[in-house]
């Protein structure tokens, strides 16, 4: 590939990124005129590509068809996805601002700072980055590829729903689907002190869990023993005190395996005998960090609390809203048995929003899991490719409905407190692993 403009790439990155595009569970609260912008600014910064590739929308959500060479004789295509709406942001508590794109540093040294660095732009315009040098140096795949960009992962995931319909109505069925997931990471794994790819072949299910109570108000002035906000209480300790069985997956066990025989210490002998091993294997994980205890079971977090709408009135319904992270191998029956056993309570009503189970297995051998795999060894030698559960949920989950190979990497290296700014305050990406996932995906288009 011709060798990249890196101060050019970098520039239609801040472009990109200084447009705010939040995406609002409130859709009448949605600026869409920044989402209007988003889509007419592609064209004027990657005419190679739009000169090639067929675009169209499905709202604001974008699908791009770069034709094959191979002929009516083609193989199934390739789907790369990424999403450019970004969660909501303020300049509080930032750094530098969030959607000024600022750079700081020299060198190699050098970071970007801005919402959606990590979490998802960084991933769409490199593909975009990568399409564009590729088309210019002449390279036409084999095969179709797809460029599927989401508009609205953050809240519902219309847009990836609408491509899959169109996609499922045209009789396509892709070999492979790459979206945002794992990330290249250090130390999250114990006695491990490689570099590790992580990639996604399943991912939990999310539900939303409503807890209400309803009962009689009144004056706060003679309150009952038992308020509704203090039942919800309650339910909700008793919840927290009594979690979700732990167990080893299939994929578990892969990455337990795949990671022990690179790993140093005492705990090595038990991670390379995990099948045999797998109570005390249990053990270690749940007990480890808050990530390796989420690996091994389905969780839940309270994320929001409503009661009463006085200072001294008695709630008439108080409510919590719990976040689910349904673990494969569970369902959300079996979520919602486990929950309303917990609560202990029928006056306490449990009922679930927005279901979605867990999503199915893709394979971890085969061409389509080699080809994500070559591709991310290309651009780091030195790493150890391992399958994993991604923990959070991505708009990929509905293409497993056309495609038995959906898995979710995001080619960048991220520190422990890079990933804890996802969903916080100052995002960031150093811009050399920035353009290396440029590479990633150049690679992985050159192998279809």
């Amino acid at each position: 590939m011709t060798a990249l403009d890196e101060d050019a790439s970098l520039d239609r990155f801040r472009t990109l990124l200084r447009v705010p595009t939040m995406s609002r569970n409130a859709v009448e609260e949605t600026d869409w005129s920044a989402f209007d912008r988003f889509v007419e600014l592609l064209p004027e910064l990657y005419p190679a590509l739009h000169a090639v590739l067929d675009r169209e929308l499905h709202g604001h959500s974008m699908l791009y068809r770069w034709p094959g060479a191979s002929g009516p004789d083609k193989g199934a295509p390739t789907v790369l996805m990424a999403h450019y709406d970004v969660v909501p942001a303020t300049a509080d508590g930032w750094h530098h601002p969030p959607f000024g794109a600022e750079l700081t540093g020299d060198g190699e040294k050098r970071v970007l700072w801005s919402r959606g660095t990590l979490d998802d732009k960084g991933a769409l315009v490199a593909i975009l980055e990568a399409v564009e040098a590729l088309v210019l140096d002449g390279f036409t795949p084999t095969n179709d590829v797809y460029l599927s960009f989401g508009h609205d992962e953050e809240t519902v995931g219309s847009g990836a729903q609408a491509i899959v319909a169109a996609l499922r109505e045209r009789g396509i069925r892709p070999s492979l689907v790459v979206d945002e997931g794992g990330a290249v990471v250090e130390g999250i794994f114990p006695g491990v002190t490689k570099q590790i790819a992580v990639v996604g072949v399943s991912e939990k299910g999310i539900t939303t869990v409503r807890l209400t109570v309803e009962q009689n108000g009144g004056h706060a002035s003679t309150p009952p023993k038992l308020t509704a906000t203090v039942r919800l209480a309650r339910a909700i300790t008793r919840l927290n005190a009594k979690p979700f069985p732990a167990r080893l997956t299939e994929t578990n066990l892969q990455m337990v395996e795949t990671l022990g025989a690179h790993a140093t210490g005492p705990l090595r002998a038990v991670f390379v005998r995990a099948r045999r091993l797998k109570p005390a294997l249990v053990m270690v994980l749940g007990r480890v960090s808050d990530e390796t205890r989420a690996i091994v079971r389905t969780t839940t977090a309270v994320t929001q609390l409503r009661g009463s709408l006085a200072a001294n009135a008695l709630p008439e319904t108080a409510e919590a809203i719990v976040n689910v992270r349904i673990a494969v191998g569970s369902s959300v029956a079996d979520t919602l048995a486990h929950i309303r056993k917990a609560v202990r309570d029928p006056l306490v009503h449990v009922e679930a929003v927005d279901a979605s189970e867990p999503s199915p297995v893709s394979p971890t051998t085969g061409p389509e899991w080699e080809s994500v795999a070559r591709s991310i060894v290309a651009v780091h030698p030195e790493v150890v490719v391992t399958p994993y559960v991604m923990l959070g949920a991505s708009d990929s989950r509905h293409f497993t409905t056309i495609s038995d190979a959906v898995y979710r990497f995001t080619p960048f290296e991220m520190s422990g407190e890079e990933r804890g700014t996802l969903h916080a305050r100052n995002e960031r990406i150093h811009v050399r692993t920035w353009l290396r996932g440029i590479d990633f995906y150049a690679a992985l288009l050159r192998s279809r």
